[in-house]
C-alpha cells in the first residue's frame, strides 16, 4: 500500500500589509515541532517576501482581493506557494546599492533549493519555492 502523503495547509489572506506577519507566524505553527528549528526561520523569510511581494504587485487594488499560501512536503521538501491575483512577470531585480528596495528575489533565490513563478488556472500567479528537509527530522 503507498504511502499516504499529507494534506497541504491552506490559508487566505486580505492584501493588507499585516498579513505578511499573520502569514509568517501560520506557517511556522504549521511545521511539525521536530523541524521547526531546521526549517523555521528560512520558511519564515520566504514567507514574509513573497506575501510583501504578492501585496505590493500582485494585487489588483479589487475589494476582496486574496493572498493565498499552500504549504505541503513532498520529494524531500516543504513546498511553499503564494498566489496572488496579479498576473505580473516576477524577475530577479539588480537594484543600486543606493535603492531601498527590490531585494525580495534574491533572497528566496539565494534561500530556496528551487522556485518558479507559475500562471494560475484562472486568474493571477503563483510563486512556489522549496526547502529541503531531512526525512528523519
Amino acid at each position: 500500500m503507498p504511502e499516504i502523503p499529507l494534506v497541504p495547509v491552506h490559508w487566505r489572506f486580505p492584501v493588507h500589509p499585516a498579513s505578511v506577519r499573520r502569514a509568517r507566524h501560520a506557517v511556522a505553527a504549521s511545521l511539525p515541532h521536530v523541524l521547526r528549528p531546521h526549517l523555521g526561520d528560512d520558511l519564515g523569510l520566504l514567507t514574509s517576501e513573497l506575501v510583501t511581494n504578492a501585496i505590493r504587485h500582485g494585487a489588483c487594488g479589487e475589494d476582496g482581493d486574496l493572498v493565498e499560501l499552500v504549504l505541503w512536503p513532498a520529494d524531500g521538501h516543504y513546498w511553499l506557494a503564494v498566489s496572488d491575483p496579479g498576473s505580473g512577470k516576477l524577475e530577479l531585480a539588480h537594484p543600486d546599492t543606493d535603492s531601498e528596495s527590490g531585494r525580495g528575489l534574491i533572497l528566496v533565490d539565494s534561500v530556496a533549493t528551487a522556485w518558479t513563478v507559475r500562471p494560475r488556472p484562472t486568474r493571477g500567479t503563483s510563486v512556489i519555492a522549496g526547502l529541503p528537509f531531512r526525512q528523519d527530522g
